[in-house]
């Protein structure tokens, strides 16, 4: 019998995502995806499988779901309240989820998206090449309460119950961006500009770009209402009529006409989608060959994580240093114990 997910409440926001379809920018189609590729990574060396397997991405919403068999999940991505059956749950971690038992998941007001994964991947259909909902395709839909989700049978062995620390990319900081075709337009002192303002990360934001928050004058290029639309990607940094900068996520348009100051790196695209409202951003251009330097596909960096994995509950046959621990603390002769009206 094949094991389903269930969502008993869901919310605007919960979406089946992977890691996005490539080869479809000539048809209008952008890649879309889950908006942080890291969450996938981390998912995937947290139970052993591909990271491009389908998880349920959550927006800033609470979810419930059971299922019907016994299933390993695993949370990542930005951290939610987690309960099982009414018991607390570490985020960034691996779960046992048994029928009958309700996982709720609720923000915590840290980072935008959170993610979902069962062992062996969600089997949703396929659609273009990819099992994500692409909404502003219209491919796929938003998950309503109710939605029963089929679970692939895994093809490696369990992990059991593990955690991971979570790359750090919540608090925002400094995000790499590489000169791209139309960062010339801009005059040498907007450039100095907008490379020395401290940005916010503000709470208008979804799949397809986060406006950035600043309090300075905007950033206009010396000509930038006459440009031809051309090919944009996740990454860019759009400047809109009014000098207001917008980094655009996974859903992006494949075209647009907006003057472009740099690209995002993609291994801190996920900084800025996730970095929690109101966290400072502040952007530096690098070379090429610095952005490549650290760069690794979500399949490489869950194997690099995968060595980082421990049991949640260590064997203790297995601590090379246990009798380094202090086991027991405290000693009493245990008279507090005694019942007061016998020693009286």
């Amino acid at each position: 019998m094949t094991s389903e997910l269930v969502l008993c409440r869901s919310g605007p926001g919960v979406t089946v995502q992977d890691l996005g379809r490539t080869g479809f920018l000539a048809q209008g189609l952008s890649r879309g995806g889950a908006a942080d590729p890291i969450a996938l990574a981390e998912g995937a060396a947290l139970l052993g499988q591909s990271a491009d397997l389908a998880a349920i991405e959550i927006a800033g919403t609470t979810v419930t779901v059971e299922v019907t068999s016994p299933v390993l999940i695993a949370l990542t991505g930005a951290p939610m309240r987690a309960r099982r059956d009414g018991g607390d749950l570490r985020w960034n971690a691996s779960h046992l989820l048994l029928p009958g038992e309700r996982l709720e998941l609720a923000p915590s007001g840290v980072g935008h998206f959170a993610y979902l994964h069962v062992r062996g991947g969600l089997a949703v259909p396929e659609r273009v090449g990819g099992r994500g909902a692409h909404l502003a395709a219209g491919l796929g839909s938003a998950l309503a309460t109710g939605a029963r989700l089929p679970v692939a049978r895994a093809d490696s062995a369990p992990l059991g119950s593990v955690g991971l620390d979570p790359v750090d990319r919540f608090e925002g900081g400094p995000i790499r961006v590489l000169a791209g075709p139309q960062t010339s337009l801009f005059p040498e002192e907007t450039l100095r500009r907008f490379f020395a303002t401290e940005f916010v990360r503000t709470a208008w934001g979804n799949r397809q770009g986060v406006r950035l928050g600043f309090d300075t004058e905007g950033f206009r290029p010396a000509d930038g209402l006459n440009l031809v639309s051309e090919v944009i990607v996740p990454g860019d940094l759009q400047i809109t009529g009014d000098g207001t900068p917008f980094v655009l996520g996974p859903e992006c348009q494949t075209i647009g006409g907006y003057p472009r100051i740099g690209t995002v790196v993609p291994q801190d695209l996920p900084s800025v989608l996730q970095a929690t409202t109101g966290a400072p951003l502040r952007f530096v251009l690098v070379s090429l060959a610095q952005a490549l330097a650290d760069f690794a596909a979500p399949e490489v960096l869950a194997r690099a994580l995968r060595v980082q994995v421990r049991p949640l509950v260590r064997d203790p046959r297995t601590i090379p240093d246990l009798l380094s621990y202090n086991l027991v603390s405290g000693v009493t002769a245990g008279h507090e114990l005694s019942d007061p009206e016998e020693d009286s």
